[in-house]
């Protein structure tokens, strides 16, 4: 009996342009992370209702504009110091945000320090913002990487075959190699290009040049967001909630402040790293002796640094401030 062969996906090449608005356009990707703050407001303000968050609805506003300074300033400067040195030397390509480039793990040191920041001038307990900042930002990042998708970029590996949800992406170099229209219009604008090729019939053509690859973007948009946010969601609800009237004493485990923090932390960091085997690595590292483009041994940039938030998670789930103990709040201090 021969195999089953399933129909190839078709990458659905959406245009990255949500809206035009005279010269300007606006792209989706930028709208994912627009959403995804409008979002964690209205969670944060959520949970101030609930009295798991001491702060107001107005202070809400004010902690997500400290937030949106901490992902973008420590998206662009991560980006810079793991991924493109350069702009370091030429520091005014740090303000080119159109120019895209923002690290996952520099906008996450961003926030840490934003959010330091404003608990401080509140005088709130850090460990209790960052566990109502963990679930808050699950969302976001399966917003940003549905984006990632629509923008046919951080496209996966090849992938084994027979991989029935496998695609061919516009946006890979053999495509460039293969279409001289697609390697003239670069990443901002292949989408007419594609569009135009499929519509001719050449995209059919030269299919056969540019290989399957895992959507890595939207297993990380799964993961890294929506199974992360209802797993943190669940721990709330069920362990964490029921104890907000309780005493002090009684906050241990995962009502303890800080445990919701580390939850997001490990869990993000194990969904990455695994997710990083199905994810092309970044072309910056790659060369004649590195094709892939790994950068110790077999990982790559991006799970040599969730080993760093392993560390972290494992801190703020298992470590106990000075002075904490039965009796006493952990979060009660910065």
């Amino acid at each position: 009996m021969p195999p089953l062969v399933l129909a190839e996906i078709i990458f659905p090449g959406w245009d990255p342009v949500a809206v035009h608005l005279g010269p300007l356009a606006v792209r989706w990707y930028g709208l994912g992370y627009l959403a995804g703050f409008l979002i964690a407001g209205w969670l944060l303000d959520r949970l101030s209702r609930d009295r798991f968050l001491p702060i107001t609805t107005a202070a809400v506003s004010d902690l997500i504009g400290w937030l949106v300074v901490g992902v973008i300033a420590g998206g662009r400067l991560g980006y810079a110091l793991f991924y493109d040195h350069a702009m370091l030397v030429h520091p005014l390509e740090l303000v080119k945000l159109w120019t895209g480039g923002l690290s996952f793990h520099g906008g996450l040191l961003g926030v840490v320090v934003a959010s330091a920041l404003f608990a401080r001038r509140h005088g709130l307990a850090w460990r209790r913002l960052a566990d109502a900042l963990a679930l808050a930002a699950p969302v976001g990042i399966f917003l940003v990487r549905c984006a990632n998708f629509v923008n046919g970029e951080l496209y996966g590996r090849v992938a084994p075959a027979g991989l029935p949800w496998a695609m061919r992406f516009p946006t890979d170099p053999a495509a460039a190699a293969a279409s001289p229209a697609l390697s003239a219009a670069g990443s901002f604008g292949w989408h007419d290009v594609y569009r135009d090729l499929r519509a001719s019939g050449a995209w059919e053509r030269i299919a056969a040049q540019v290989p399957l690859r895992h959507p890595s973007q939207l297993y990380e948009a799964l993961l890294e967001g929506l199974l992360l946010a209802a797993l943190l969601w669940a721990l709330y609800r069920w362990r964490v909630r029921p104890r907000l009237g309780a005493a002090a004493g009684a906050a241990e485990g995962l009502a303890r402040p800080g445990a919701l923090a580390g939850v997001f932390l490990l869990g993000y960091a194990a969904g990455r790293f695994l997710l990083e085997f199905t994810r092309q690595p970044d072309a910056q590292f790659a060369g004649p002796a590195n094709p892939l483009g790994t950068v110790l041994g077999p990982l790559s940039m991006g799970q040599v640094l969730s080993l760093a938030l392993v560390a972290g998670g494992a801190l703020l789930v298992w470590w106990r401030p000075r002075g904490a103990g039965p009796g006493r709040d952990a979060g009660t201090r910065l």
